[in-house]
């Protein structure tokens, strides 16, 4: 089957979600054109499923202001594409010809069973395999054995949900990473019996995306979480230790997220990095982890403790940050949590916050903040002296940070070694693609 006639009946479940409304958008967007330049534009349909009619009806004006945002940006492609149009002048006029043209593709329901003239199934709902085994269960009792699967799983093997009915095969991870319409990467995860068009399909479509595609093996947690959950681990232990050099935990919290961040040169702190993930979504990948590579080094008590407080992070529907470890006014950290006074205490009080960052000591000579090097040309000679300076250093920052960047390669190695990854380049690849890791 082409790729245009299997792109005539897509569905996407978990639409309304986080990750699901991102893949939506691109799907949209790009059936939209497709449909453009096809001279029969008859037939193409998108199906949104999700379980709440409100989220739903959300996601649909999610859906119509996102696009008519793609369409301004992109006048002159849709100029050409309705030259033959007399009917249409004013950029006006195909901004709303093309925004007509998508949403009337769109099919939304709160019914499974919708998605069964799909020929293609994007998944994008909880990390949670009960969950994903009932839906693929029933998708594969309605849709055709034709039908393809991309999974946007982050951690559950591919090889565990293909058992489901006859799914062997015909399922693939495809990673989006989030936001899915602004991140760049989406890793492609595919198990030993990947049929070759159901591959070849997905990096067809990866590429009419332009998203910078990256194979990962068929392990739990692939290559992104394989370091992520790691590297927060690492980070957390840290905080903990802090305890025994006279810090309290909310104060080894700070530290670690202020280390990781500025010491290390990365675009957020470690603890900010799990707050926008959410707590409870970083516990449900460890649990994942843990259950299928058998390690229970892939757990976190304190997590635990948080979630049972109630502390979860996430966001809101408007994008803006819960708060987590961190307390968040405008999206920037001003407190940490403390699990026994079970309150956030603000960095401001007392000065405490400032106090840990004398502790730390002053940052090394020549340092830049990520953003400034992010668009440096000169970045990776200013980085190879910097990190040199700083590995002379005996301050508490410097020697945290640098034992981070140690434990950060030997986890890349590991993924290397273990085989979750043939090419050690493909971890660098994920941690500046999907991480913005600037090294």
């Amino acid at each position: 089957m082409e790729l245009n006639t299997r792109l005539k009946n897509v569905a996407v479940v978990g639409a309304a979600g986080k990750m699901g409304r991102g893949i939506s958008l691109l799907m949209t967007d790009l059936i939209a054109n497709v449909q453009l330049n096809d001279l029969n534009k008859s037939g193409y349909k998108i199906f949104l499923i999700d379980v709440s009619d409100d989220a739903l009806s959300g996601l649909l004006e999610y859906l119509r202001s996102q696009l008519r945002k793609y369409a301004e940006k992109n006048i002159n492609t849709l100029r050409k594409a309705y030259a033959s149009r007399k009917d249409l002048v004013e950029n006006g006029e195909m901004i709303d010809e093309y925004l007509n043209g998508a949403m009337n593709l769109l099919r939304p329901s709160t019914v499974l069973e919708s998605a069964r003239d799909a020929t293609i199934v994007f998944e994008a709902t909880i990390e949670n395999i009960d969950l994903k085994n009932r839906i693929f269960g029933t998708l594969d009792k309605v849709c055709s054995k034709e039908t393809f699967y991309y999974t946007n799983t982050s951690s559950i093997p591919i090889s565990e949900l293909e058992k489901i009915g006859d799914l062997k095969g015909r399922i693939m991870g495809v990673h989006f990473y989030n936001p899915p319409p602004v991140q760049k990467l989406v890793e492609m995860i595919v198990s030993k019996n990947i049929k070759a068009e159901v591959k070849e399909t997905a990096y067809e479509i990866g590429k009419m995306l332009r998203k910078i595609l990256i194979p990962s093996n068929d392990i739990a947690g692939f290559i992104g979480n394989g370091h992520f959950m790691r590297d927060g681990l690492h980070a957390i232990a840290e905080a903990e230790a802090m305890e025994k050099k006279g810090m309290k935990l909310f104060e080894g919290l700070y530290a670690m997220n202020r280390v990781s961040q500025d010491f290390m040169i990365r675009p957020m702190g470690i603890f900010q990095l799990i707050d926008y993930v959410g707590l409870d979504v970083f516990q449900l990948i460890l649990k994942v982890m843990c259950h299928h590579l058998n390690d229970k080094t892939l757990h976190s008590d304190l997590i635990d403790e948080f979630l049972n407080q109630g502390v979860k992070g996430g966001q809101f529907a408007d994008g803006s940050q819960k708060d987590g470890f961190l307390k968040y006014e405008k999206n920037r950290p001003v407190g940490a949590y403390c699990t026994s006074q079970k309150k956030y205490i603000l960095y401001t009080e007392n000065n405490w916050a400032k106090a840990i960052e004398e502790r730390l000591g002053a940052l090394p000579a020549g340092h830049s903040p990520w953003k400034v090097l992010l668009s440096d040309k000169g970045k990776e000679q200013k980085l190879e002296e910097y990190f040199k300076t700083m590995k002379a250093m005996t301050s508490l920052g410097a020697i945290l940070a640098m034992n981070y960047l140690r434990r950060s390669k030997e986890i890349g190695l590991y993924l290397k070694s273990s085989g979750v990854t043939d090419d050690v380049e493909n971890v660098n690849g994920v941690l500046a693609n999907g991480f913005y890791h600037l090294y």
